[in-house]
Order: structure tokens, then sequence, then C-alpha cells
């Protein structure tokens, strides 16, 4: 069965650089992940509760993950891309968002496995600002195709193809 995941991709002209596009990635957490880097960082996205509207688990979740709510701007919807056995539904967003004001939430799960103990693990162990081209080597390969899309977007903003 596909489970329904919905997200947000923060993005930002670059501060040194405005003609260079950064978008916000958090690595996630957990001792699955703390090895790993290529391949360990996605955008902030969860999945829905029943019934809920995609838009509103994207905000919800971007908030519970990163503990700070979605910048105000404009929504462009990315669509929904593949990962493993998830179907996750992407808006970009305009704005930024300081790394280091970033307070995780959290998750529980047993540790170490067969143990019978739970441990509690941050959701995303550190957030960060990528250019696009860093963020494609970094970025869950599911998730790639929304990089692409959001270059798309932002060279052809009125979808005129021109």
């Amino acid at each position: 069965m596909t489970r329904a995941s919905a997200g947000v991709l923060l993005h930002r002209p670059a501060p040194d650089d405005p003609d260079t596009i950064e978008v916000l990635l958090g690595h996630m957490g957990g001792p699955l992940w703390a090895k790993k880097d290529a391949g360990a960082w996605t955008i902030p996205k969860g999945e829905l509760d029943d019934g809920e509207e995609p838009r509103v688990a994207a905000a919800r979740e971007f908030t519970e993950e990163l503990g700070l709510p979605v910048p105000p701007g404009e929504w462009y919807d990315l669509g929904v891309v593949r990962q493993s056995s998830k179907q996750v539904r992407a808006w970009a967003v305009a704005g930024d968002l300081d790394p280091a004001a970033v307070v995780p939430g959290t998750f529980e799960m047993e540790w170490p496995p067969r143990s019978g103990r739970r441990a509690t693990f941050p959701e995303v162990d550190r957030v960060a600002w990528f250019e696009l081209s860093a963020a494609a080597e970094v970025i869950v390969k599911g998730q790639r195709d929304l990089l692409r899309r959001l270059a798309s977007r932002l060279a052809d903003p009125d979808g005129s193809g021109s």
C-alpha cells in the first residue's frame, strides 16, 4: 500500500549571490542515518492524517519537524514524486529561515534493534541551506525531481515556456 506524505521545499536566493538558488534540507535523524550523508537529506515532510488535506499536512509537518512555521510566501505546487513506498506531494515556498533556530521534533523507536528498549531521536539532526547542485547530491533519490521542478519553475515563473 502506498503511503501519502506532504512537504515543503523552502528556497531563497543565496545571500552572497542572488542569482544562485538555495534550498533548505534536513538530515534525517536517528541511528540509521547517523553516518550517512549522500541520500540522507530530505525536505521537511511527513504522512497525512486521515482525511487531511495535503497542503495542511505539509505545513503541519514542516512545523513538527523543524519547530518553526513555514515562512510566509506564495506556495507553488511541485506535484508528486515517488519515494520508496511513499508518494510525496510537495510545495515550494520562497522564504528564509535560520537553521540555528530549528528545534526539531522527535520520534521514538526500539534501539538497539530487538533490545526491547525504546529511545527518542530527533526527526532531523541538522538543517542546512544547499545550492541546487549540492542539494541534488545529498537529497533522498526519490526527491531529486523536486529540485528539477523548482529550477524549472524559477526559470519560467509564468509557465509560458519562453
